[in-house]
């Protein structure tokens, strides 16, 4: 069953998981109970894999992608993007993938490498992307497509961001894939905001367990610009790491990080409550190839009924 069919009959839960750069890391993701299988366990709709810009580490991801695809437990979903790309390289790029039983990609611009102004390739934006796939493989290929609650980050109004998010619904999307937000209070205006704009499209939200105070940091001002609310903002200061959470010296280090990956899990828990309240069509979990973290959150989060 396609995804996009699966929301006419009920919310959807997925993880995302991305390629490995070290023979090692393959064998932990794909290997005999492996962090896949694991995850296999708590029966997701669908598991995404990411995609470099330029097609960096695509033999890897497709090689997850075939794993999940051979194992039938679950839909393949490749990321994909504009970096670097010829049309006639996304095409047959895209083949492939079909050729491999992958009809499912997210289709991105991509994060510009530091110091391009553009991506390099034939195609600028993601809207274009969408275009190009309908129109060279019809409806073969489920098509998401990446919403920003926030605005994303390059462009230059969130009212600009929710009229290219339309053009990508008019070019043939499927469902949306939201990025990372903790403002609920911002993310419910987008979402009243995105449907008064005609956007009818199922909203899946993406969802980054909060574990480590270095990489709350990182995936918050790195890339994303994200607001962090007050209740987020307290448990970083309540278990801060002195002298940088990067590279702690506090002699209290590890049961600091125990302690706010806990209050992190936890936290992440009552996001997904809040989430869910408003209506939304799926919960996305970023795995980062790691098992344990999100099945305490699907666990104590009751995403899906576990007997």
């Amino acid at each position: 069953m396609k995804v996009s069919e699966i929301f006419e009959e009920r919310a959807t839960f997925s993880f995302e998981v991305f390629p490995p750069k070290t023979d090692a890391g393959m064998e932990k993701l794909c290997g005999k109970g492996g962090v896949l299988e694991q995850l296999y366990t708590m029966h997701p709709d669908y598991i995404s894999c990411t995609y470099g810009a330029g097609g960096t580490n695509v033999g890897k991801n497709l090689e997850v992608l075939q794993k999940i695809k051979a194992d039938g437990k679950c839909t393949p979903v490749t990321h994909f993007t504009c970096i670097g790309n010829t049309k006639e390289g996304i095409k047959e790029q895209l083949q492939t993938y079909l050729d491999n039983g992958i009809d499912h990609i997210l289709a991105l611009r991509g994060d510009l490498p530091f110091g391009w102004t553009g991506t390099n390739g034939d195609l600028h934006y993601a809207t274009e992307l969408v275009k190009f796939i309908r129109k060279e493989f019809d409806d073969k290929f489920t098509i998401a497509v990446a919403g920003s609650p926030e605005g994303h980050v390059q462009c230059r109004s969130l009212e600009s961001d929710i009229s290219f998010l339309k053009q990508k619904q008019d070019n043939g999307a499927d469902y949306i894939i939201t990025q990372l937000c903790w403002d609920m209070d911002q993310f419910r205006y987008w979402l009243d905001a995105i449907r008064a704009a005609g956007i009818w499209l199922p909203v899946d939200v993406g969802i980054m367990p909060i574990t480590t105070i270095s990489g709350t940091l990182t995936n918050a001002l790195s890339r994303n610009a994200c607001v962090m609310d007050r209740k987020l903002c307290e448990i970083i200061s309540k278990y801060w790491l002195f002298p940088n959470p990067y590279a702690p010296e506090d002699a209290m280090a590890d049961q600091k990080k125990a302690d706010f990956r806990k209050a992190g899990l936890d936290y992440t828990i009552d996001l997904i409550d809040q989430y869910r309240a408003c209506g939304i069509d799926g919960i996305h979990l970023y795995a980062l190839n790691k098992y344990e973290d999100v099945a305490y959150i699907v666990e104590n989060s009751g995403i899906i009924d576990l007997v």
